[in-house]
């Protein structure tokens, strides 16, 4: 890994280098997916089952493409009854943290007997893309599925890639079943996510889109933004531990490469004020990467966006954390909450050696969908809010705007709009 000081310089590149992975960097591929989101609005199953034999080498059709009870079955006995019961435990988890998110509708009186307020309804029918082949993650599965499940959606569609055998990963099955999911679709991709936004014979059109994908389906996710919703456009993962000379060594490198294992685009960080940490950490990497399973994979992440930042202070390391705004932001320092109330930007933060970050991914309850590429500044994790919208509530007795009308009449003439004046008007006119 690089050992850089902390320098305005130095952190400028590194900010310059990061975003540089974001999905809005790959204009090239925009014109591909434009062209499926198009064909697939045009003509719906035809063009998805052309695109699932191209790119999944699968024939798709109208009996075939919805996974069957027994598909689901299958799947769910395959796998090990100790995974089960693990991903049940994550299961609970996940639904008691997001239980706790939920919002109720409010309604608020005035003395002159108006009422304002706001009500809060769920979305009706919620689109889940759950990839597959090498990136099938059954927390992923649990993860965009429970918010969902928890706002109360009437409806929960989920589409993943099937292989060539029209067979799709196990564990995405199991995952949805004990999340109670069965309206399941065997389509990827860019035309996975036109189909769930404009609708097709098969699938039926959503309201919202969400789940994780590769750059295809992260830019037709941005295509068919504003006809449905989305969650985010996600781009590489990433962490960033900061910590003092107290820090673990071997478990900070070891927390580095939990996240640099993903893919080549994924990024590992530390800032801490403590070269000797940082020259240990350095060793610590090189001898788990040395016997690594995804050892190619590694190597290539921590060359194109592996950093260690060595700051004067602790204060220095704060603020550049803040400007990164991680993803995943692990706090190894002597008094981790202290640390914290002086984070501004992150998407997840871990307090102390013992929260390393595959908590977060796997077990713990918070999602593990965050914003990534700096936008931690404005965007937060996935939750129950984004499964749900709200109403403005407002009702006026006629004393109530008869003391305040000819305020609004005059706000509306002064804008111009004349029959937003006389629809206030009219309600006094005989007076």
């Amino acid at each position: 890994m690089r050992v850089l000081e902390l320098t305005q310089e130095n952190k400028k590149n590194v900010l310059d280098e990061l975003i540089k992975r974001s999905p809005n960097h790959y204009g090239e591929y925009e014109t591909i997916v434009a062209d499926i989101v198009e064909n697939i609005k045009n003509n719906g199953d035809k063009a998805l089952f052309e695109y699932t034999a191209k790119f999944d080498k699968f024939e798709l059709n109208a009996e075939n493409i919805r996974v069957t009870e027994t598909e689901i079955e299958e799947a769910y006995a395959s796998i090990s009854p100790e995974y089960i019961e693990v991903m049940k435990e994550a299961f609970e988890n996940i639904k008691a943290y997001h239980e706790m998110q939920v919002r109720n509708s409010w309604f608020s009186t005035k003395p002159d007997g108006s009422i304002l307020g706001q009500r809060i309804t769920p979305i009706a029918k919620v689109g889940v893309y759950v990839p597959g082949g090498k990136a099938a993650y059954p927390s992923s599965t649990l993860m965009n599925i429970v918010p969902a499940l928890v706002a109360g959606c009437e409806r929960i569609v989920m589409v993943t890639p099937p292989n060539s055998e029209g067979k799709v990963n196990a564990g995405t099955l199991a995952a949805a079943k004990i999340a109670g999911v069965k309206e399941i679709y065997k389509c990827g991709g860019a035309q996975a996510i036109a189909s769930l936004a404009y609708g097709t014979e098969s699938i039926p059109k959503v309201d919202k889109i969400v789940g994780p994908g590769n750059i295809f389906v992260a830019l037709a996710k941005r295509a068919v933004y504003g006809y449905v919703s989305i969650d985010s456009i996600a781009g590489p993962s990433e962490i960033l531990i900061l910590a003092d000379e107290t820090a673990n060594p071997r478990f900070v490198a070891a927390d580095l490469l939990s996240q640099c294992e993903h893919d080549e685009m994924a990024s590992g960080i530390l800032i801490t004020a403590s070269k000797e940490l940082a020259d240990k950490v350095v060793k610590e990497v090189d001898r788990f990467v040395a016997v690594a399973p995804r050892k190619a994979i590694l190597e290539k992440s921590l060359s194109n966006y592996g950093y260690i930042l060595v700051a004067n202070s602790m204060e220095d390391a704060i603020e550049a954390a803040n400007d990164i705004a991680s993803e995943h932001l692990e706090i190894i320092t002597k008094n981790p909450f202290e640390t914290m109330t002086k984070i501004k930007n992150a998407g997840a933060i871990f307090l102390g050696e013992y929260s390393s970050e595959p908590l977060g991914d796997y077990f713990a309850g918070p999602n593990h969908v965050l914003p990534t590429n700096g936008t931690a500044k404005f965007f937060s994790p996935l939750s129950v809010d984004d499964f749900i919208k709200k109403s403005s509530v407002i009702n006026f007795s006629y004393d109530a705007l008869k003391a305040v009308h000819k305020k609004i009449e005059m706000f509306a003439e002064k804008e111009g709009l004349y029959a937003h004046a006389n629809s206030i008007k009219v309600r006094f006119e005989k007076e």
